[in-house]
């Protein structure tokens, strides 16, 4: 099963100067990511959004797959992807829900809204390629409301210890140079409550569930909520 576990394309730190360029690895990363939908991961995605309601901000869109598994209850999304290529494929999926969707060119560690200006967040398979996970939900935390929940799915580290050596050797190496920007154990839940956020509940899941686990198995769905 081929499973789109990263963003691809890193997401730089700073709003660029000149437009976020990655054409082979956003090719790369549309192709996977449609592939993966068709043989399980639409049902991850639904379970990602399933009961958000109001305003809601994404991060990392990609070529916005989540957007067509978004409720009736959520009355707008506004989605950041500052990579062109996939910029321009979220747009043209952002015709076809029935949820109003803006596609806007951000990136994660400088988001251009208010304090508070949204009701939810979603961030998903995105965390483990920005280039600042500190900020990126620092910015998260930002422009949400008091109360406000963020909806996550993400891989990261390992439970066992053996894996999660191999996992340091992959980031410290090859991975992220082969895999844009890529990183396989970061800790997701940490890095949640560092930033301030409160965990609900949450699950982890290995992907995919048979074989032969990757670095980038290890999977996890949930909920925080803006304190």
């Amino acid at each position: 099963m081929l499973i789109p576990w990263r963003r691809s394309c890193p997401i730089p730190s700073e709003s660029p100067a000149r437009p976020v360029d990655h054409p082979l690895c956003a090719r790369l990363y549309a192709r996977q990511s449609e592939q993966a939908e068709r043989i399980g991961l639409a049902v991850r995605r639904e379970q990602l959004l399933d009961g958000l309601a109001g305003r809601v901000v994404e991060i990392g869109a990609g070529n916005g797959l989540n957007f067509a598994h978004y409720p009736a209850s959520v009355t707008e999304v506004v989605a950041a992807e500052p990579e062109r290529h996939l910029r321009a494929l979220a747009e043209r999926a952002a015709r076809e829900p029935s949820v109003p969707v803006t596609v806007v060119d951000a990136v994660a560690e400088r988001l251009p809204w208010p304090d508070g200006a949204f009701d939810a967040a979603v961030a998903s398979l995105v965390l483990c390629s920005v280039a600042d996970v500190p900020r990126a939900l620092g910015e998260l935390r930002r422009v949400l409301r008091p109360g406000g929940e963020l909806r996550f799915y993400e891989h990261g580290r390992a439970e066992r210890r053996v894996m999660r050596a191999v996992q340091r050797a992959a980031d410290r190496t090859v991975w992220p140079l082969l895999l844009g920007g890529c990183h396989t154990g970061r800790d997701v839940l940490g890095e949640l409550t560092a930033a301030g956020f409160t965990l609900g509940a949450y699950r982890r899941l290995r992907v995919p569930e048979k074989g032969p686990p990757t670095p980038a198995s290890y999977h996890v769905l949930g909920t925080a909520l803006r304190g």
